[in-house]
């Protein structure tokens, strides 16, 4: 059976009607589903679903401004890749942009090609974004189906810790690490202890027991 595609969508949020027609047409020509906002409050009130895109968003409008608008999407744990543009070539609000984590800073005027590259980039970020959350969220349920004392390893082992070493610390035999230690291998999925000590890594804070 084929794998259906998640659906691409830009969310354009601009306050001027003219550019948002013209970029939705434009981007809906290039194959992208397309949603427009006029503000940034009209965009938060209408949250994107859980769907494959990024936000192209306008730096300069009434009230709330772009810049706002990303750091109320970083506050609310919603994160989405941002493209920003502006007819305003503000150094200081572009590395502002950039340091919040905005994939790309367009200055109007910009080509078609511009446009669509950085958006390209953007989706591209969003698909990484998504594959290592779903790995990370993969191994967090394989950490918590660790019983407390194979938690106990786990943090020791990664460590550097020998058997032996882990055996005086947690006041057991060094036989019953070596079994804890396999169990650990086992439900972490891990093909080595490189592996492991790479998973325990991405896991933040560390495994406890449950």
């Amino acid at each position: 059976m084929a794998v259906t595609e998640p659906r691409r969508t830009v969310y354009v949020v601009d306050d001027d009607a003219s550019v948002r027609k013209s970029v939705g047409r434009l981007l809906r020509t290039a194959g992208l589903q397309v949603e427009v906002f006029a503000s940034a409050d009209e965009f938060l009130a209408h949250p994107p679903s859980d769907e494959s895109g990024c936000l192209l968003l306008d730096l300069k409008m009434p009230g709330r401004n772009g810049l706002e608008l990303q750091e109320a999407l970083v506050a609310a744990h919603k994160p989405i890749p941002i493209v920003f543009v502006t007819g305003h070539g503000d150094i200081a609000a572009s590395v502002r942009a950039m340091k919040g984590g905005a994939v790309d800073f367009l200055t109007k005027p910009y080509s078609v090609e511009e446009l669509l590259e950085a958006v390209e980039r953007a989706m591209a970020k969003d698909k990484r974004d998504r594959r290592e959350q779903a790995q990370l969220t993969e191994l967090e349920s394989r950490a918590r189906a660790l019983t407390p004392r194979e938690a106990e390893v786990l943090r020791l082992v990664v460590r550097g810790l020998l058997n032996k070493q882990v055996a005086a610390e947690l006041g057991i035999s060094e036989k019953t690490v070596k079994v804890h230690r396999a169990r650990v291998m086992h439900k972490m999925r891990a093909d080595s202890m490189a592996d492991l000590v790479r998973m325990a890594g991405r896991l933040h804070p560390a495994p406890r027991a449950r």
